[in-house]
């Protein structure tokens, strides 16, 4: 489970990191960075799963699986680092490895990308 510290909660934060920030395609996965300027208390994560994915019971799957391999990336992250992860609708067939494989690939793209933005 993703700690709640770690969760982005506000809209005014997922709209700021998707508008804002680099985005990274993966098949399963759309991946949205954006470092801030000022360090935060450390990294915040936020889900997107919209209903295109399947119904309720899939989708809270999904985001199970994502919130879970989301941890393990945690201490990868910079504490001033905004992730937005956006599941596709082939992220429901998706096991967790794989999941974590797309996520790490689109971090590595975009995060670089989002530093030279600053």
């Amino acid at each position: 489970m993703l700690p709640a510290r770690y969760r982005m909660t506000r809209s005014a934060e997922f709209g700021a990191t998707v508008s804002q920030g680099v985005r990274a395609a993966q098949p399963d996965l759309v991946v949205h960075t954006l470092r801030q300027t000022v360090d935060g208390e450390g990294p915040r994560i936020g889900l997107v799963v919209s209903k295109a994915v399947g119904n309720a019971v899939e989708r809270h799957r999904v985001a199970r699986r994502l919130r879970h391999v989301a941890r393990a990336l945690i201490d990868e992250l910079e504490p001033a680092d905004r992730v937005v992860i956006r599941a596709l609708p082939g992220s429901r067939h998706a096991i967790s490895a794989r999941l974590e494989q797309e996520l790490r690939t689109a971090l590595n793209r975009a995060l670089p990308k989002s530093e030279a933005a600053r």
